[in-house]
């Protein structure tokens, strides 16, 4: 599925009582069993997910639930691209035609990156939760900070989605889905030199974002002769070189490896998988291979994880209320004891398999 966007829990591949309110939570040990680091709620903001911060750390680009928005049968609303400050401040939405869904911010701060099917209303609205029936026509996009000056990218009827740019800006990788088979690309930020970097007839790869290495991309796949098989899907997270080489397992578990997304400290990650039934939490996942930590303690849903560049905050979607799915507002949490930020990063470590 897509890099999970707000109307699906599989980027991801997969999206998901009163509100939260306003403030941290109280400050406990990440570490410490079933308490979490510092939590509040972005205030001011419709419903959103999948949010990633821009290189000031402070504004946040996000799928966010707009009745502007084509919607899915059965949908209250669809998701439009909004950016907003982590306090609630500078609210703007993007773009406010079509549907859309995963979304980026170029390193300059200068420009974003986004998914949309504003130019393919025509076509059926598809499902972005359901790798079966992906938005067709779901193309990508620049623009300026105020949604102007648009620039489209590609020019097809394919899905075409979870986008993000690499660390220096030279390179947007994303998702792209052919005849059922979905595969890495990158090209350059004006659309030229488009490149295909995996090539695989059962993974299904997503969700790609470039390791602090600016050659790196961490992804995760699932198999399709297992979609809809087994549940919850096993999802395997992989690095692989963006010229199609030193393709990397990392994870050997067969859990549900949902929603990776790298740490700056370029050893680190964050994730999701579903713990105690079908309680879906984020872990902090280690590309050496050790043990996962836990990072989200709350009986609903928590996804779509994402870090700070200077790897000091967190952001994650909380279910608040209502039921599994509903209700999806963008959270911070404050990570910055658990030292992830760029002054770490020693290069991108080597992993040994698990023997069997």
């Amino acid at each position: 599925m897509p890099e999970i966007s707000l109307q699906s829990p599989s980027r991801v591949g997969l999206t998901l009582a009163a509100a939260l309110a306003l403030g941290a939570t109280t400050a406990f040990a990440a570490d410490a069993p079933g308490k979490e680091l510092p939590v509040r709620l972005i205030p001011n903001v419709p419903k959103n997910a999948e949010a990633y911060y821009g290189p000031d750390n402070l504004h946040i680009i996000a799928q966010t639930q707009d009745p502007k928005a084509n919607k899915a049968e059965g949908r209250e609303t669809g998701a439009l691209t909004y950016t907003f400050s982590d306090l609630g401040t500078d609210v703007k939405r993007i773009n406010d035609t079509g549907q859309d869904a995963c979304s980026y911010f170029f390193p300059d701060g200068k420009r974003l990156v986004w998914t949309s099917t504003k130019d393919h209303l025509d076509m059926p609205i598809g499902n972005w939760s359901d790798s079966n029936d992906y938005p067709q026509g779901a193309e990508l996009y620049t623009s300026d900070l105020d949604g102007k000056n648009i620039k489209r990218l590609t020019n097809n009827q394919w899905y075409e989605a979870e986008v993000s740019v690499s660390p220096i800006g030279e390179w947007i990788v994303f998702g792209r889905k052919i005849d059922g088979k979905m595969d890495l690309w990158r090209m350059r930020p004006d659309g030229s030199g488009e490149q295909q970097i995996t090539f695989t007839d059962d993974w299904q790869e997503g969700a790609p974002f470039y390791l602090p290495d600016n050659e790196t991309i961490l992804y995760r796949a699932w198999k399709r002769s297992e979609y809809g098989k087994i549940k919850p899907t096993p999802m395997t997270v992989f690095t692989i070189r963006h010229d199609a080489t030193n393709h990397t397992v990392r994870t050997f578990d067969r859990d549900m490896n949902w929603a990776p997304y790298p740490a700056p400290d370029g050893q680190h990650y964050v994730f999701v998988r579903i713990v105690d039934g079908n309680n879906w939490e984020v872990f902090l996942g280690d590309l050496a291979g050790g043990a996962p930590q836990r990072l989200t303690f709350n009986p609903g849903f928590d996804g779509f994880p994402s870090l700070s560049p200077d790897g000091k905050k967190m952001l994650f979607a909380r279910s608040t209320g209502g039921g599994f799915m509903s209700n999806l507002y963008t959270h911070v949490m404050d990570v910055s004891s658990l030292n992830l930020g760029p002054a770490n990063f020693k290069g991108v470590p080597s992993i040994t398999p698990p023997k069997e």
